[in-house]
C-alpha cells in the first residue's frame, strides 16, 4: 500500500505546479512572510494570526483572507490519515523562517508524524541557486525522491531558533550558524538575517547597500528596472516584489530620478563610502520577530548586533 502524504508548500505557485505534475495528495499552502513583522512564540494561537494580519495590513495593505487561512490550517486538525508530512521550502531567508514557523506550528499542535524536507537551492549543472517553482518537472521529482527525513535534533533546533527570533536578543542566533543540521542553507540564512540590520557606520543593511551598488554600477531606467535587478541579485534573502519595492522607496533620499534614469546622488555615494550613518534618515522601522531593526546595528569587527546609540540606556 502506498503512503498517504500531506504536503505543505511555500505558496500558491508551487501548489499549482505540484498539481500540474499530478501530485494528488492533500496540500496545505502556507502563505506568509515571517521574515518581516512582529511574531510571538505561540504560533498556534489566535493572537499570533491577529498580530500578523495587523502587520500585513499596515505595512503592505494586504487583507488576510481569514476563511482561506482557516481552511488551510484546518488540514492539520486531523493528521491521522497521513503517514508523513512533506515540507516544500527553499534555500533563502524568506522560506527558512516560514519553514521554522511551520515546524513550530506542528510542534505546538503535538503532531508527531515523520517530517520530510524538500529544499531547493544548488542544482547539479546549474550556475545559480534555484527556487522550487524554477525547477524542471524532472528536477522537482528528483528533489522529492531525495527528500530528507528531519531528526528530533533538527526539530529541536527549529524550536530554539523560533523562540530566539521571537525574543529580544538575536545575537543568540549566532551559535546556530555553525551548528550542523539537515537545514543545509540555515547558516547562510542566519548570517543574512543579522546583516539586514543597519551597518554601524553607514546605517545601511547589506541589502540596501547592494541596491545602491546596483544603481552605481548599472544603467537603471526606473524603479521597476531597479526592482528587477534587486530580485535577481539579492543572495540568500528571497524577498518578493512588494518587499523589495518598499526597500527601494525607503532609499529615495539616495537617488536622483529623471526621465533619463536613476543615478546616485551625493548622499548615495557617501552612504556607500560609509562616511555617515543614515539609519535615522532612512527610518525603516520594520520589526523582525521580537525586535525593531532600528534598535540595533550590525558591528562588522565584533560580528554581532550592538544597541543603537540613540536607544542606549
Amino acid at each position: 500500500m502506498s503512503k498517504k502524504s500531506l504536503h505543505i508548500t511555500n505558496g500558491n505557485n508551487l501548489t499549482n505546479y505540484l498539481r500540474e505534475l499530478d501530485f494528488t495528495d492533500d496540500i496545505l499552502t502556507w502563505q506568509e512572510m515571517l521574515c518581516e513583522g512582529p511574531t510571538i512564540a505561540a504560533i498556534n494561537s489566535d493572537e499570533f494570526f491577529s498580530i500578523r494580519s495587523q502587520f500585513l495590513k499596515q505595512y503592505y495593505n494586504i487583507e488576510v483572507n481569514t476563511d482561506e487561512l482557516n481552511r488551510e490550517l484546518s488540514k492539520l486538525n486531523d493528521v491521522s490519515p497521513y503517514d508523513e508530512i512533506n515540507l516544500w521550502f527553499e534555500y533563502d531567508l524568506f522560506c527558512h523562517l516560514n519553514l521554522i514557523g511551520v515546524l513550530n506550528l506542528l510542534h505546538q499542535r503535538d503532531i508527531k508524524k515523520p517530517l520530510y524536507l524538500i529544499c531547493s537551492g544548488r542544482v547539479e549543472g546549474e550556475k545559480t541557486l534555484k527556487g522550487l517553482s524554477e525547477l524542471s518537472p524532472e528536477q522537482l521529482k528528483d528533489h522529492y525522491d531525495n527528500k530528507i527525513l528531519l531528526t528530533q535534533e533538527d526539530i529541536d533546533l527549529a524550536i530554539a531558533i523560533w523562540r530566539t527570533y521571537c525574543g529580544k536578543d538575536h545575537n543568540i542566533l549566532k551559535p546556530y550558524i555553525v551548528k550542523e543540521s539537515n537545514f543545509i542553507y540555515l547558516s547562510n540564512c542566519l548570517k543574512a538575517h543579522l546583516k539586514r540590520f543597519p551597518h554601524q557606520k553607514s546605517g545601511l543593511s547589506v541589502l540596501e547597500a547592494n541596491i545602491l551598488r546596483l544603481v552605481k554600477d548599472n544603467f537603471i531606467k526606473s524603479k521597476d528596472h531597479l526592482l528587477g535587478y534587486s530580485l535577481n541579485y539579492q543572495g540568500f534573502y528571497g524577498f518578493g516584489d512588494i518587499q523589495l519595492m518598499r526597500t527601494i522607496n525607503k532609499l529615495d533620499l539616495f537617488f536622483d530620478e529623471t526621465k533619463e534614469g536613476i543615478t546616485l546622488n551625493r548622499k548615495g555615494h557617501e552612504a556607500l563610502l560609509r562616511q555617515h550613518n543614515f539609519a535615522k534618515e532612512i527610518n525603516d522601522d520594520m520589526i523582525y520577530g521580537g525586535i525593531d531593526r532600528l534598535q540595533y546595528q550590525f558591528h562588522i569587527k565584533q560580528n554581532k548586533l550592538i544597541k543603537t546609540i540613540w536607544n542606549a540606556d
